[in-house]
């Protein structure tokens, strides 16, 4: 089969970012725009100001990422883009970018699943890695087990009642006054701290992030001088347990041996010692960018999930909805 270079879009949040994947798992370029100073001073993403930075920037990321690549439009075979979840405003200004190109360039268009690609970022770092497996998915918006059954088939087998996990972390960050993003501020506060204050283990089949994350507030708002490094890594220890535990008791149950991180909270460091034996991406490739969103549509396109020029943005997208 012919080698496909694939350009992808990702703009589903703040993270203005290009890239071309030659065959799903070979990077050629993987330009990332961040917004994070621009947001730090709003304490978290303003929808309407990501969104206008992505008209801002996306013309010349995506020059820079061909240029990295060392391609010409013309060598382009498939245009990629996120269209869900994520922030409607961000996710159209890439989803608009990619139809005119696509369009332009007479080539096919896929849509990816922003959350399905976080998983997909694992074939490009382990490039033995091959479905089935079982997924736990850890962002700012989601956390989900998710059984892979093959690149393009999902079946979600638990997920939050209420937080997900960085939505806690950014939350408790913000509170105890660490400030945005909250997840890489506390995973390296917690390094200095010890994991002494007792917090509660919701028992219930589903994850849920509600109660943890009230009884942190409250220990602050009772004790503002209490030990931020300690309370911290508190949080830090019983939140990778919950998931640690949850995890390794549904793959017992279905007798899965492979285990997947996917997400931006995959790359904290704590989750990643506890979840020794699991596959997790690079650091680079645990946030937001579009490498995995080449990795994902090379699936996709193999499968026959292309799109044509009435694709539009789909805030709400669900782990293995298509169009």
């Amino acid at each position: 089969m012919k080698d496909l270079n694939i350009l992808s879009f990702e703009t589903s949040c703040d993270e203005t970012s290009v890239s071309v994947v030659k065959n799903g798992r070979e990077v050629l370029s993987n330009i990332i725009n961040s917004q994070i100073k621009i947001h730090e001073k709003f304490g978290g993403v303003v929808p309407e100001v990501a969104s206008r930075n992505h008209v801002d920037v996306i013309d010349i990321v995506t020059k820079e990422a061909l240029e990295k690549a060392n391609l010409k439009l013309k060598d382009i075979d498939v245009i990629a883009c996120t269209y869900g979840p994520g922030l409607v405003g961000a996710l159209l200004v890439g989803v608009s970018y990619a139809k005119a190109l696509s369009f332009a360039i007479d080539k096919p268009l896929v849509p990816v699943n922003h959350i399905e690609a976080h998983i997909a970022a694992n074939y490009i770092t382990h490039k033995e890695l091959k479905p089935p497996f079982l997924a736990l998915v850890i962002s700012g918006g989601h956390t989900h087990l998710v059984h892979v059954k093959d690149y393009t088939e999902f079946e979600v087998l638990v997920k939050t009642r209420d937080d997900a996990v960085g939505e806690a972390f950014d939350k408790v960050a913000r509170v105890i006054g660490l400030g945005y993003p909250g997840g890489p501020k506390i995973d390296a506060l917690a390094k200095t701290g010890t994991p002494n204050i007792e917090l509660p283990k919701p028992k219930i089949e589903d994850f849920s992030f509600s109660g943890i994350k009230t009884k942190i507030l409250n220990l602050y708002n009772k004790d503002p001088e209490i030990n931020k490094a300690d309370l911290c890594a508190s949080f830090q220890e019983t939140v990778r347990e919950i998931l640690y535990e949850k995890t390794m008791k549904i793959a017992n149950d279905l007798s899965i041996d492979k285990i997947v991180l996917a997400g931006g909270v995959s790359a904290n460091s704590s989750i990643r010692e506890k979840f020794e034996n699991a596959y997790y991406p690079e650091l680079e490739l645990c946030t937001d960018n579009a490498a995995m969103i080449g990795a994902a549509a090379y699936y996709n396109y193999l499968s026959g999930k292309i799109a044509d020029l009435n694709l539009n943005a789909v805030a709400n997208l669900k782990i293995g909805d298509f169009l």
